[in-house]
């Protein structure tokens, strides 16, 4: 269980840098939305992404899938919060960054026989 708390805590560390880069430095949106963000990214993606998606279908669509998840969770956030705003280059960047990071995030978890999935 340790191990699996430890590689949540890498996956949101990897998704916020992702956001920051994306909604912070490209558009300067406030750190608590781009850090509330990066944790709905993260448990979504773990729950459908880590334990439904890459178990069956692999690491790349499952990458994919976070990337595009990710992008789809910022744009609902930016549809409901009016201080949160996005552009389609903004969300395709943040798409690419948490895709690219959890393809290397999938492959160390196939090899840590100790977390879960």
């Amino acid at each position: 269980m340790m191990r699996t708390s430890i590689a949540l805590v890498v996956k949101y560390v990897l998704t916020f840098i992702a956001a920051f880069i994306a909604f912070d430095v490209l558009l300067n949106n406030d750190m608590s939305w781009i850090i509330f963000l990066a944790l709905a990214g993260t448990v979504l993606n773990y729950l459908i992404g880590d334990l439904l998606v890459l178990p069956s279908m692999g690491n790349l669509f499952a990458s994919i899938g976070d990337g595009f998840l990710a992008g789809l969770t910022a744009y609902i956030l930016d549809l409901l919060v009016p201080e949160f705003t996005t552009t389609w280059t903004t969300l395709l960047w943040f798409g690419i960054l948490v895709a690219v990071g959890e393809f290397f995030f999938h492959m160390y978890l196939k090899r840590d026989e100790k977390v879960a999935p």
